[in-house]
């Protein structure tokens, strides 16, 4: 009995130190994995790092000394006219960076002294590395105007942007044949009638549509050439941040993935009304004609169309009904000696010599 009880007792001892062995093991290979998914987590954090650095550095080695100058002044809040103005008084903009001869430049100009100077300061202390670093991860691509890829057409008008802010297919933006398309945001019907009439035939003759995204005939012309399997362009009047109006917001998304967006404005400018006019001279900038869909004799289309005379595009009008008052715009500027188009192959005959 005695024997028995010793016997028992040796392996109950034997169990508990094999259940500390057991215990012990999974307490180290718990403790091991710990450390392990700690160095690991370490690591993706060193490499997201390392990979946003390589970004940047590789965005600054993209762009020249005067494009991170004039990313920053933008930045900052300059406008595209105080940078024509900067480059008149100096092509390298280095300026800029010399406090006391940047003042002087503001004494010289026309500009609000304090609101220039306040707008300095922020250049001032804006880091591009930040700058480039957050358009890269809205996925923004920019053009500057002393760049290849920047739009013939556009660089030839009196105030082009020095740089665009663009989401999507940025080769679009040189496409040889493009004409942009504008009318009333409360365009009828017969709009719509005319982009079914006339796009896709424009479409077949590889002419690009040009645009501004808001309701009425900007609308119809995106929809109708994504429909036709053509290249559009979108012209925003704010920031990429934002979109207006919502109602063509699925449209606006759209086009970023297939088509492309563009503005002048650094991507953190809401809607303002002013900004709405001053888009209005790309989209004609852009094209090498524009067709007026329908437009009431005081209309912000026919700015649009002033703008085109200005930089002596093609100005293409539809006819309409005498005493409607969404035609009595196109049909003055017809009467003015825009052409009048009756087909597609009004428009096309004069794009055949791009």
């Amino acid at each position: 009995m005695d024997k028995n009880i010793t016997t028992n007792y040796n392996i109950c001892k034997f169990m508990d130190k094999s259940n500390d062995k057991i215990l012990n093991s999974s307490f180290l290979n718990s403790l091991f994995y710990t450390q392990i998914m700690q160095s690991f987590f370490l690591i993706n954090i060193y490499i997201y790092e390392i990979v946003t650095i390589l970004k940047v550095e590789r965005s600054m080695l993209l762009i020249d000394n005067l494009q991170q100058i004039i990313l920053k002044l933008i930045h900052s809040g300059f406008t595209t006219r105080h940078l024509h103005s900067m480059l008149k008084y100096n092509t390298d903009l280095s300026f800029v960076n010399e406090r006391d001869e940047f003042l002087n430049f503001i004494n010289k100009s026309a500009f609000n002294f304090t609101h220039m100077l306040n707008m300095y300061k922020m250049y001032k202390y804006s880091d591009i590395n930040e700058i480039l670093e957050a358009l890269s991860n809205k996925q923004i691509q920019l053009v500057f105007y002393n760049q290849h890829t920047y739009p013939h057409h556009l660089k030839q008008i009196f105030d082009y942007p020095l740089v665009l802010f663009c989401i999507g297919d940025i080769s679009l933006l040189n496409h040889p044949k493009k004409l942009a398309i504008v009318g009333s945001r409360n365009a009828t019907s017969y709009t719509e009638q005319i982009c079914d009439s006339l796009i896709c035939e424009l479409v077949k003759s590889d002419i690009t549509i040009v645009s501004g995204m808001a309701m009425g005939a900007d609308y119809f012309a995106h929809l109708k050439t994504i429909e036709c399997n053509g290249n559009t362009i979108g012209v925003a009047g704010f920031g990429l941040d934002f979109h207006h109006p919502k109602a063509t917001q699925f449209l606006n998304e759209r086009m970023r993935k297939e088509q492309l967006v563009i503005s002048e404005y650094y991507p953190n400018k809401s809607v303002k009304k002013w900004y709405f006019p001053e888009r209005n001279r790309i989209i004609s900038g852009l094209a090498q004609g524009v067709l007026i869909t329908e437009a009431e004799e005081r209309s912000g289309s026919l700015i649009t169309v002033d703008q085109a005379i200005d930089q002596n595009r093609n100005v293409y009008c539809c006819p309409g009904m005498m005493f409607h008052s969404l035609s009595k715009g196109t049909n003055r500027r017809i009467q003015e000696g825009a052409k009048l188009v009756l087909s597609a192959r009004d428009i096309i005959e004069d794009f055949e010599e791009f």
